[in-house]
C-alpha cells in the first residue's frame, strides 16, 4: 500500500507490506528508509511491521545500515518506545497519548505521529522545530512500522482486572 502523507515541508511516501514485512520511507528531498522483518519469520498480527524483537529487524537510512531497538510494548506506556541509531544521532518514538507518539532526537523534542498501523501517518510541530529531512523520515518509518500511542497503565490494569472478573 501506498500512502501520501504532508508532516508540513516534506511529502513521505509510505509503503507498508505486512506479510513482507517491509516499511519504506521516501519522498522528494527525503532519505530512503527501511524496516525489514528478518525474512521467514511469522509476522504478529498487531504490529505492522511484524515483530519487536530486534534480533528480526534490520534499519537502514539512505543506503546505511542503522540501529533499532524497539522496547518490549508490555504493561507500561513507555515500553512501547522506538529508539533509533544513525550515526551519532539518537532518535526515540515514545507514546504521549492514546494514539500519538512523541518524536525525539538525541532527547530534544521535534513534533508528534499518529499512526494507527495501517500505513497512513500524520504529525505535527516539526517546522517549529527545525526539524530535517531525515527526522522526518526515520520518524514516519518509526511510526509506519509500530503505529503510535499507548495506553496509560492504570488503563491496562483495569482491563486486565475486567478480564479476571466473572
Amino acid at each position: 500500500m501506498i500512502i501520501d502523507h504532508d508532516p508540513e515541508r516534506f511529502r513521505p511516501v509510505v509503503r507498508l507490506d505486512h506479510p513482507a514485512g517491509i516499511v519504506e520511507v521516501a519522498g522528494t528531498g527525503l532519505p530512503l528508509v527501511r524496516i525489514v522483518r528478518s525474512p521467514g519469520t511469522e509476522a504478529h498480527p498487531h504490529i505492522p511491521v511484524g515483530a519487536r524483537d530486534r534480533a528480526l529487524l534490520t534499519l537502514t537510512v539512505d543506503g546505511a545500515p542503522a540501529r533499532i531497538v524497539p522496547g518490549r510494548g508490555r504493561l507500561l506506556r513507555s515500553s512501547y518506545r522506538v529508539d533509533a541509531f544513525t550515526g551519532d544521532t539518537r532518535y526515540r518514538l515514545v507514546p504521549c497519548s492514546l494514539d500519538s507518539s512523541r518524536f525525539l532526537r538525541d532527547g530534544a523534542p521535534l513534533g508528534t505521529f499518529t499512526s494507527e498501523g495501517d500505513g497512513h501517518v500524520r504529525s505535527e510541530g516539526f517546522a517549529d522545530a527545525g526539524a530535517q529531512p531525515r527526522d522526518i523520515a526515520v520518524g514516519t518509518a518509526l511510526a509506519a512500522a509500530f503505529g503510535t500511542g499507548g495506553q496509560p497503565w492504570w488503563a491496562t490494569a483495569l482491563d486486565m482486572a475486567g478480564e479476571l472478573t466473572p
